[in-house]
């Protein structure tokens, strides 16, 4: 419709033969109806970019959600995998004295599995405290 604008105006303001002061009415009509149909599409132009963009940010809202429970996930199982790395090394303690002596404990196993689900309760409490993890 831009262009036709144009035509249209340069058509109200040249002299033509063919073209008489009747004639030039319809034309600016015409000219007037062609302004606001390009208002009018620029108009809504605006209106969707805005749409857009607020589609957008709320989808990066809610991806930025997403990452912090799962980045929450990962920090509660990082420490229990070293944990279950190093415990499941079984170390012999009788070949030194350096070695873990819990390996020969009775309650080993019982009390590392204690002490993992400690942890990961611990900062589970921890993060929900923070509000990363669900509601205070």
């Amino acid at each position: 419709m831009a262009p036709k604008r144009e035509f249209l105006s340069q058509l109200q303001r040249d002299e033509h033969a063919l073209l008489t002061d009747k004639t030039r009415i319809y034309l600016r009509d015409a000219y007037d109806h062609t302004v606001r149909i390009v208002e009018l599409v620029e108009s809504y132009r605006e209106i969707a970019t805005g749409l857009s963009d607020l589609y957008m940010s709320s989808m990066s809202n809610r991806m930025n959600d997403v990452m912090r429970v799962l980045t929450v996930v990962a920090t509660i199982f990082i420490p229990l995998t070293f944990l279950a790395g190093i415990w499941g090394m079984n170390f012999d303690p009788a070949s030194s004295p350096v070695n873990m002596p819990e390996t020969r404990w009775y309650w080993g196993y019982p009390t590392a599995l204690g002490l993992m689900v400690v942890a990961g309760l611990g900062m589970m409490l921890l993060f929900r405290r923070k509000g990363w993890l669900g509601s205070r």
